[in-house]
Order: C-alpha cells, then sequence, then structure tokens
C-alpha cells in the first residue's frame, strides 16, 4: 500500500474539513466512552478480543485480514451498551401500557433482559417466572402447533443459526428463515443459479488495486464505515470507483477516514464516477451497458466462449430492446450507459458491489443478474482484483443461510428435496420434512389469516422490517403463542396476544462459554472467544433455548437436538456443511478459515452441473409512472439496520422525518427546505418535511423503517420472496 501524500484524491483543503458536513467520528468515540460508563474495561475487552458484531466485514478484534490498520467504526462503537448494560428492572414490565409509545432506542436502553417473563392474554404486562415454566409453556404452546421461527442477524453467531434450525426441523417443520430474506435472498437465488455459489466471489484485498470497483445500490460509508478505509487505499493504487444509484450519496462522494492521517485532514475524494438511474431502472441501465459492451466489442470472447452459456441469447435479447426503451426506464441517457461500458471495456480488473439497492425489488433476482451479465462479459472472475460482491450489513447473514436456517435451503444451501431431505434426517436421527417452508413475510401472512398458532422470535422486530407495520401488528397479535428470544425489549414484544407471550432472555456472542463463530461477506470463518466480564440475570446462549424447546417438546428425541456446547456445534457444522472444512479446529482468538480461498473458481470452473456459468436473457420490468407520480424509496441514516443512533444523518443532514427530494422536482412544485408534505400509495400515507438532495428527478427517498407505512405488503419478488421496499406515490402540500 502506498504511503506517500496524493492530493489528486483530496477532498477538501479544510483541515479535517472543518464547516463541511460530515460525521465526525472523533466525537463518536467519545459517546462510545461515556456509554460504557462503569463497564469500560469489560467494553475494551470486547474490542480487543471479539470478532465485532456490527456489519459483516469480520474481524481479529480490532484488526482485520485486508490491511495492517486498526479496524473500528462507530457501527461498532455504538453497540457497545448493548453488549455491557446491566439488566432492566422488570418491574417495568408489570403493567406495559406505561411502555406504549415509546421509540425503540428508548426501549433498548432500559438494559437487558434478565430473566424469563410471561404475560398471559388479558394481563396488562408481564411476570417472572423460572426457565422450567418457561420451557413448559413453550412447549405446550409449541406441541401439535402451526408454527414458524425467524432469527434476525443481530450477531447470532453460526453455532445458534444451526443449532435452532435443527431444532425447528426436529419439531416436523422447515418454517424458519432469517434476516437473509428479507435484505439478499435475490443474490443468494440468482448467484446460485448463475455460477454456482451463493457468496462473494472475492476477498476485500482485491478491492486495492483493482482497475475499477461499481458500486451498485450500495452505501458503504453508511452501513460499512471501515469499507471507505478499504477505498481510501484502493483510490491511493489507482482504483477508479463508479457509482450507480439513484442518489449520489454524499459518504460515497467523499469521506474523511478518522485513522488515516492523510484522509482525516483532507478527506478523500471516492466516487469517480456517478450514474444516476431511477428508483426501478438498474436492469434499463445495466442492459445499456452490457448492450455498448456487445456493440464495440469489449466483450472477453475468450472468457464467455469457454467458461459460460447462455450469451448468445443474451445478445439477441438485448437486440430487441431499444435504447428509447432503456432510456426511458433507467433515467439515464445511452451516453451515460456509453461511459461505464467503456470504463469496464477499458478495465483489466473489476469488482461489482450492490446491497439492498438491488434486491429489495419485486425484480430483485433479475436486478442481479443483470449485474452477473456484465461481470461474465467481461471475464471479471476467478482472479485477483475481480469479484461479485453482495456486501453484507450483519455480521451474522452469510452464515445464517449456510446454516440452513432458512425456510427454503438446508444446511450448506441445499434446496429442500426428498433427497436431501432424507440425507439430513440420517445424519440426525430424525424425519426432516422434504418441503419448503414459510418464509419470515409468509409467516405473517398466515399468521394475519389465522394459519399460523405460534411464532418463536429471536431478535428482529417485524414492525420495523417488514412492510405495513399495522399488518404486522395485527397478525402478532392473533398469535395463541409468541416467544421472543432477545437481549433487549422490542415494541413487537408488547403487542397483546391471543394468548401467552413468553419473553426469553439471550446472551451475546462474548457470553457464550466455549466461543462462537461469524461468517464474514469475503467468505471467512472467525473465531469469536467468549470475552470475561459481568453476566446477566439468567440470560442463555440461543442454541441452548432452542435446543431445549425442542427437547421438551418432543421428549422422545432429547438426545438428538441437545448439544453439550459450541464445540460439538461446531463438529457437526463440518460433517454437515462440507465447504465449512476447518470449523472444528477454531478454538482461540484469532483463529479463522475462508472458505473457498481468496477467490472461488480460481480453477475455471463455476459450481454448476456442467461447470460453466449462465448469462441471463433479462427483460426489463413494465415500470409505469403516471404523470405526477413518483418513485420512492426507504434508505437508512443514522443507523445500524432497524435500530435508529441519532435523529439527524450526519452525512446530509436529514431528519428522520426527511422527503428526499431533487431541487429540480422541489422547485416544480414549489417546495422549500422544511416544507410539510403528504406522500399517498393508495390509502397509505405518510408525512414529512421536504430536503433537497442530489436526487434523481422523479424520485424520493425517505427513511426506513418509518417509511414502510407506504409498502405494500403484498409486493414480493417471485422467486425469493423478498418485499418491495420501494412504492409509487403522489405529492401533497401541506
Amino acid at each position: 500500500m502506498s504511503k506517500r501524500l496524493n492530493s489528486a484524491n483530496w477532498a477538501s483543503l479544510r483541515p479535517f474539513g472543518l464547516g463541511l458536513r460530515k460525521p465526525n467520528n472523533y466525537l463518536e468515540l467519545w459517546k462510545a466512552f461515556r456509554s460504557v460508563k462503569g463497564n469500560r474495561r469489560y467494553a475494551w475487552r470486547i474490542l480487543n478480543q471479539g470478532t465485532c458484531d456490527g456489519c459483516a466485514l469480520g474481524t481479529q478484534g480490532m484488526r482485520d485480514w485486508t490491511m495492517d490498520e486498526i479496524h473500528l467504526c462507530n457501527i461498532r462503537l455504538r453497540l457497545l451498551p448493548l453488549n455491557t448494560m446491566p439488566a432492566l428492572d422488570t418491574s417495568v414490565l408489570s403493567d406495559v401500557s406505561g411502555l406504549a409509545g415509546k421509540r425503540s432506542a428508548e426501549l433498548r436502553d432500559l438494559g437487558r433482559l434478565p430473566y424469563p417473563m410471561l404475560r398471559r392474554a388479558g394481563e396488562p404486562g408481564f411476570t417472572r417466572i423460572s426457565w422450567d415454566e418457561a420451557l413448559r409453556v413453550a412447549a405446550g404452546g409449541l406441541r401439535e402447533a402451526r408454527f414458524g421461527a425467524y432469527l434476525t442477524s443481530r450477531g447470532i453467531p453460526n453455532e445458534n443459526y444451526y443449532a435452532a434450525q435443527k431444532a425447528v426441523r426436529a419439531l416436523g417443520t422447515n418454517n424458519i428463515d432469517n434476516a437473509a430474506r428479507i435484505c439478499h435472498s435475490p443474490s443468494t437465488v440468482a448467484l446460485k443459479e448463475t455460477i454456482g455459489a451463493a457468496a462473494t466471489t472475492c476477498s476485500y484485498t482485491d478491492w486495492i488495486g483493482s482497475d475499477l470497483i461499481v458500486f451498485i445500490g450500495s452505501n458503504p460509508s453508511n452501513n460499512q464505515p471501515v469499507a471507505m478505509k478499504y477505498l481510501y487505499h484502493a483510490k491511493k493504487a489507482g482504483t477508479r470507483v463508479a457509482m450507480v444509484n439513484a442518489y449520489r450519496e454524499p459518504g460515497m462522494d467523499k469521506y474523511w477516514v478518522p485513522s488515516n492521517v492523510e484522509s482525516a485532514v483532507f478527506g478523500t475524494k471516492i466516487t469517480d464516477e456517478f450514474f444516476g438511474v431511477n428508483v426501478g431502472g438498474d436492469i434499463g441501465f445495466l442492459n445499456g451497458v452490457l448492450k455498448h459492451l456487445i456493440e464495440n466489442d469489449w466483450v472477453d470472447k475468450e472468457f464467455v466462449d469457454q467458461r459460460t452459456t447462455g450469451f448468445e441469447d443474451v445478445r439477441a435479447a438485448l437486440a430487441g430492446q431499444s435504447w428509447a426503451e432503456l432510456e426511458a426506464l433507467s433515467g439515464a441517457s445511452r451516453d451515460d450507459m456509453f461511459r461505464l461500458a467503456k470504463l469496464l471495456g477499458e478495465a483489466k480488473s473489476a469488482v461489482f458491489v450492490w446491497s439492498m439497492g438491488i434486491t429489495q425489488h419485486t425484480y430483485g433476482e433479475d436486478n442481479v443478474r443483470s449485474i452477473v451479465n456484465l461481470a461474465l462479459a467481461g471475464g471479471f472472475l476467478g482472479r485477483d482484483r475481480c469479484g461479485l460482491m453482495p456486501i453484507r450489513g450483519h455480521s451474522g447473514v452469510q452464515g445464517g443461510a449456510e446454516m440452513g436456517a432458512y425456510a427454503t435451503g438446508l444446511p450448506g444451501g441445499l434446496p429442500i428435496t426428498p433427497e436431501n431431505a432424507t440425507k439430513f434426517a440420517d445424519m440426525w436421527g430424525f424425519d426432516v420434512p422434504a418441503t419448503p417452508g414459510l418464509t419470515a413475510t409468509d409467516m405473517i401472512d398466515a399468521a394475519h389469516r389465522g394459519d399460523l398458532d405460534a411464532l418463536v422470535s429471536s431478535g428482529g422486530n417485524f414492525l420495523e422490517v417488514l412492510p405495513d407495520p399495522a399488518y404486522c401488528r395485527e397478525a402478532l397479535a392473533r398469535l395463541r403463542l409468541r416467544v421472543h428470544i432477545d437481549i433487549v425489549l422490542s415494541s413487537q414484544m408488547l403487542v397483546p396476544g391471543a394468548g401467552d407471550v413468553l419473553l426469553l432472555p439471550a446472551q451475546t456472542r462474548y457470553e457464550m462459554v466455549g466461543g462462537v463463530t461469524e461468517t464474514s461477506t469475503e467468505r471467512r470463518i472467525i473465531f469469536s472467544p467468549e470475552v470475561e466480564g459481568p453476566r446477566v440475570g439468567e440470560a442463555w446462549p440461543e442454541w441452548k433455548i432452542f435446543t431445549e424447546l425442542a427437547a421438551r417438546t418432543r421428549p422422545e428425541l432429547a438426545q438428538s437436538v441437545r448439544f453439550a456446547g459450541t464445540p460439538q456445534i461446531r463438529a457437526e457444522i463440518e460433517q454437515a456443511v462440507p465447504f465449512y472444512k476447518g470449523i472444528a479446529a477454531l478454538t482461540k482468538f484469532g483463529d479463522n478459515v475462508q472458505y473457498g480461498g481468496r477467490h472461488l473458481f480460481a480453477d475455471g470452473r463455476f459450481q454448476t452441473p456442467d461447470g460453466l456459468a449462465r448469462f441471463s436473457a433479462v427483460e426489463p420490468p413494465a415500470l409505469e409512472r403516471p404523470d405526477g407520480s413518483f418513485m420512492v424509496a426507504t434508505r437508512r441514516g443514522k443507523q445500524f439496520n432497524s435500530m435508529v443512533h441519532e435523529r439527524r444523518d450526519g452525512f446530509n443532514g436529514a431528519m428522520r422525518e426527511a422527503v428526499l427530494m431533487s431541487p429540480y422536482d422541489a422547485d416544480r412544485l414549489g417546495l422549500p427546505d422544511g416544507a410539510e408534505v403528504e406522500l399517498r400509495s393508495g390509502e397509505r400515507t405518510y408525512r414529512g418535511k421536504v430536503l433537497r438532495a442530489p436526487l434523481m428527478p422523479g424520485n424520493l427517498q425517505v427513511h426506513w423503517p418509518e417509511g414502510n407505512v407506504l409498502l405494500d405488503e403484498a409486493r414480493r419478488s417471485a422467486q425469493a420472496r423478498i418485499p418491495d421496499y420501494n412504492a409509487l406515490v403522489t405529492v401533497r402540500s401541506l
């Protein structure tokens, strides 16, 4: 890595960007120091000895495998209180009416859940009970019941996922899902179909020195802040960065990396080329880029001929897609498409990075297929500084599906078929259902219809992460049994039930005896040891909670589902998921193994039946936008997933009620900044305040989860069943 100063990449001559709008990362350090008062030694041990439970970049304490520098970001700092705070006073739960209307942040700040708690139908609140009583109530409600289980990805390690999915299947159902469903499930579907592996094909080190990195519907400056340090080094190595998005994200334009002196003082210009597209216009734009690549003979013919199939079908499909059609859908010009095509045509190496701006659409799978097409056309796979990277925002999301905590997949990502079900039945010693289960969104639908009796939710909050919170609330209220497993309170726990509502206290990853593992975005399985420190009440590890639920519900299977500890779970994972070979040997701080090595497909073969990657003939979606209407997308601000940390976003100054709008549209409608407006989608409405932003005309953005009230719960992608987090709206001035 070059250590010489390079003024060409400087964002500003103002020292430390004084007076400019940007996050104050040094203030974050001070806030973190204050937030863990009384437990600072424990917090310091977590930072130095643990694997980060924030995004999925992956750490070894405060180091990583990409650069020899400190790896620490404000997301991890903001999570420290959750891992170090004392127990809440359970008397506040005796009557939860006093908690109604509190923000999630206020509920979390009350403290950790210390004991099992039970609320019967009609009671004003919760009463403390023993673990034995809690398991008896839960087992009684799950026995012979139609139920589903959901695990969020907040810090949940591989061991918890694996034990949970095994326990749920022992109870006779594949109704188990995790947060991957609502973030990268279209990536899983499309990547498995086209290249045979549902994971990133490269490593973070491939960013540094690549000719080109293309970010599509992704904003690491908010969601994976340490990635901006990787980009700082990439820019110094000569890498060019392109961004395809409806909004020119300020943090991706210029960023001040606090731990690099040069970047901390002068900032770093990140994005070299910006390509504005409409919300939902990605396929139109990417197909246009591919059309230019073909027409200008910028395709790696040797790679395409020897390692892929389906290219001629794509060529024919693109020939039938007019430039006018692609421009109208994308909102970008033919010349814009040519600019990116030329960058790709001239690049000898390129990495494609995408996130929820690509996946959270009804056609999310096709969005991903169109990205894969570009990578295949340029031969940007299986070699240094090249690859496809669906970047993960949760430390547990990659491992969740690979452990089999997925309604549509068994451990190792195997599809649920009679043959695969028999394989695991023989391994585990009990029958495994042979048909796919209910996804997270399907569970809510079933509960709303009265076709689901019980829900076990480990972490998460459907009232915040799924479309139409009122619909989700009604669904939760109709269940006869809800079991909420978590470390803190959430608003969904407070919804009155038709029967029993149980709260079961969980341990953090740093509290688990025997240590645990996570799988990072770059497929690195990392050991995180138990960290010495205070423990809260009677919290249990989630792997034990799930296996005991199964053992109490079906006593005859108790010996088949129980584990002695996490080392035994890792040994079984290695047996059940062959590509996780080596996980059983991870026993101490720093131990890790990257399955597949630095690059997948380095041997020239893809993980498809014939070893060839597949091009996809992607048809542009039929998106109609009546005159006077806007496409609104949901965005993240100063938050970690649905955990909102600040009401103001340091990057753009947006408050949580902001409606981001292009200056062109704001002027056209006569709306100054701060003007109150109502967005309407059918009968759904949202009220906010206009904030001018570098956004494509005809498009709006509102914060998630506040803007979920606009979303249609029935709109989902055909294969992955991911919700559509976008809506067609009209704007009315108030």
